[in-house]
C-alpha cells in the first residue's frame, strides 16, 4: 500500500514537472516572438527572426497579409501573443471653432487577421501642440497590462486582453506637467515589475517620475529640467541598477528606488530635442543629438560617478533615428551624411553610406533593428521602404528593398516572419519570405 502511494506521488510530481517545463518553454517561445515595447524585447533593437528567413528578395518579395485603416499618429507598434497594439487620433470632436479638439485612441487588433479586438479612447485637446497629428509613444506591454502616454499627458494603464481601463492619470491637470513643444514622445518604461517610469516634467521637480504599475500612485519624482522626448533606460552592473535619462539640459543617472540623482553631465540641446534613446555598452553611455552632436559618457563600476569621454558634432548628429551597436562600432543616421559607422570608444568615423539607405532631408528618419545575432539590419525608412542591409566596419551594402507604407516616422514591430508597420492612414502586416529547403 505504501509503495503504491509513493509511486502515485512520484508520478504526480513527474507530471507537474513536465507540465512546468512545457509552460516555461511555451512562455519563452511567446516572449521570443513578442515585440512588447519600444525597440522590442529589452529595448535593444534586436529581432529574433526565424533561422530560415529569406533576406534576398530578388525572386520572392514580402507579401501583404492584411491592412486596416487607422487615424494619424507617430506611435509605434507593439506585439504580445496574438495582440497588436498602437495608438492614433480620432477627430470626431473637432469643430470649425475648435479644430484641435479630438480623442486619442489606444487600440488592439488580431495579429493574424487585423480585426479589431478592442479600443479605448479619451478626450485629448491639442492646444499649442506642434506637429498635432496624433500621439507619439509606443505602447508598453507588461504582465497583462498596456501602458501608454498620450501627447498631452494622459498616462494610461489598460488590461491588455480586454482594453478595460485599470487606471489613468492626467499629468497636466493633476500634476501641472509642462508638455514639451512637440508633445510627449518618451514611451513608458516598466522597472522591476513594479514601477512605470515616465519623462514628463511634473511640477515641481518631476522631470522623471515613477508610478505604481498596479494603482497609478506616484512613487517618486526627480529633477527640475524640462521634458525632452527620449525614454529613460535601465542599466546594470552586477546586482546594481540605475536609471539613465537624457533631458534637454543633462544626462542623468538616478536611483531606481527613489529617483535620487547619482550623477549628472551637462548637455544642453537646441529646441530641447533630446530624442534618440541612450545606449549602454562596455560601461559607456552614448547619446546622439541633432545640432550639438553625440557624447560618450564613462560610468564608474559602482554607477555612482560618470565623466565625459568624447564629443563630436560634425558627423554624429542623430535626430529621431535610433543608433545600433555591434562589435565595438555604432551605426547612426546622421542628418547630412546618411548612415555613419564609428568606433564607440574613440568616436572615430569609419565610413558613411552617403545617403544610400534613405534620402537626405530636413528631418531624416529610419528605424533600424538587428536581425538575430548577425550583421544584417532591417530598416524601415521615412519613405516607407523596408530595406535589408549589411552593416559592418568594412562598409555598407544593401540586399533588398520593398515599399510597404506611405511616408512614416512610426517604428515598426516584428514577430516571427511578420512585420507590422503604419503610416497616417493605414496599418499593414507583411509576411517575409522564407528559404525553401532543397531536397537532398
Amino acid at each position: 500500500m505504501h509503495l503504491h502511494l509513493s509511486l502515485t506521488k512520484l508520478f504526480a510530481v513527474a507530471v507537474l514537472f513536465v507540465h512546468s517545463l512545457f509552460l516555461n518553454s511555451l512562455q519563452a517561445q511567446q516572449t521570443l516572438n513578442d515585440w512588447p515595447r519600444w525597440r522590442g524585447p529589452g529595448g535593444s533593437g534586436h529581432w529574433s527572426a526565424p533561422k530560415n528567413i529569406q533576406l534576398d528578395w530578388s525572386n520572392n518579395k514580402p507579401t501583404l497579409v492584411w491592412e486596416r485603416a487607422v487615424g494619424p499618429s507617430y506611435s509605434g507598434i507593439t506585439v504580445s501573443g496574438d495582440l497588436v497594439i498602437t495608438m492614433d487620433r480620432i477627430d470626431n470632436d473637432q469643430t470649425e471653432s475648435d479644430p484641435l479638439a479630438g480623442n486619442e485612441r489606444v487600440f488592439c487588433v488580431n495579429k493574424k487577421t487585423g480585426d479589431l479586438v478592442w479600443q479605448f479612447s479619451y478626450s485629448a485637446h491639442y492646444k499649442d501642440l506642434d506637429y498635432n497629428k496624433g500621439p507619439r509613444v509606443t505602447p508598453t506591454f507588461h504582465r497583462g497590462k498596456v501602458y501608454t502616454l498620450g501627447a498631452v499627458g494622459h498616462l494610461t494603464c489598460l488590461n491588455a486582453t480586454t482594453g478595460m481601463k485599470i487606471w489613468q492619470r492626467d499629468l497636466v491637470a493633476e500634476e501641472k506637467a509642462k508638455v514639451p513643444t512637440w508633445g510627449y514622445s518618451a514611451s513608458p518604461l516598466v522597472v522591476n515589475d513594479s514601477q512605470v517610469i515616465v519623462h514628463a516634467a511634473l511640477q515641481p521637480n518631476g522631470c522623471f517620475a515613477a508610478f505604481d504599475c498596479n494603482t497609478g500612485k506616484e512613487i517618486w519624482r526627480n529633477g527640475d529640467d524640462p521634458a525632452g522626448y527620449t525614454a529613460p533606460i535601465l542599466i546594470k552592473r552586477g546586482e546594481t541598477q540605475q536609471l539613465v535619462g537624457w533631458t534637454p539640459k543633462h544626462i542623468i543617472g538616478m536611483s531606481v528606488a527613489n529617483g535620487k540623482t547619482q550623477w549628472k553631465i551637462p548637455y544642453e540641446v537646441t529646441y530641447g530635442v533630446s530624442i534618440a534613446t541612450p545606449i549602454y555598452e562596455q560601461g559607456h553611455i552614448l547619446v546622439c543629438g541633432y545640432w550639438e552632436g553625440s557624447k560618450l559618457i564613462k560610468v564608474s563600476d559602482d554607477l555612482k560617478t560618470a565623466k565625459l569621454v568624447w564629443e563630436e558634432n560634425q558627423y554624429l548628429r542623430g535626430l529621431m533615428s535610433q543608433p545600433l551597436y555591434r562589435e565595438e562600432h555604432v551605426y547612426l543616421l546622421d542628418k547630412q551624411h546618411g548612415i555613419v559607422c564609428f568606433n564607440l570608444i574613440t568616436g572615430k568615423v569609419v565610413w558613411t553610406d552617403k545617403n544610400q539607405l534613405t534620402p537626405r532631408g530636413r528631418n531624416p528618419q529610419a528605424s533600424l533593428v538587428w536581425v538575430n545575432n548577425s550583421n544584417r539590419a532591417m530598416c524601415l525608412n521615412a519613405e516607407g521602404e523596408l530595406v535589408v542591409t549589411s552593416l559592418t566596419s568594412d562598409g555598407y551594402s544593401e540586399l533588398s528593398r520593398h515599399k510597404i507604407t506611405a511616408f512614416t516616422w512610426a517604428h515598426p514591430a516584428f514577430s516571427k516572419d511578420l512585420i507590422f508597420a503604419r503610416d497616417d492612414e493605414k496599418m499593414v502586416c507583411y509576411r517575409l519570405p522564407m528559404k525553401v529547403s532543397k531536397p537532398k
